[in-house]
């Protein structure tokens, strides 16, 4: 839900759905310095994106923390769960 009332947002001249299309770029570093001012100033006014942006970086956080063990160790129902979600995302569902 929240992802659907941030993609519809729009604030400034930067909506919520091209922060989103960015983010990575942003995150990454490779955001030229124009749209990284119009970026970081739909920031300034927008909480949600705020949010979406910290949570993408606590994604990328533990997912660099996540081992082949840590998978392995996981119960059955769980990982199979993890595993037809990641099948879906591919899957373009």
């Amino acid at each position: 839900m929240i992802f659907r009332r941030l993609y519809l947002r729009l604030s400034g001249d930067y909506p919520c759905a091209r922060l989103v299309e960015t983010v990575t770029e942003y995150l990454e570093g490779t955001m030229p310095a124009p749209e990284r001012i119009r970026f970081e100033r739909h920031l300034q006014q927008c909480p949600s994106c705020v949010e979406y942006v910290a949570q993408l970086r606590r994604t990328i956080e533990f997912s660099g923390r996540v081992t082949v063990d840590d998978v392995d160790a996981l119960p059955d129902p769980a990982r199979a769960e993890l595993m037809d979600a990641f099948r879906a995302f591919h899957a373009g569902r």
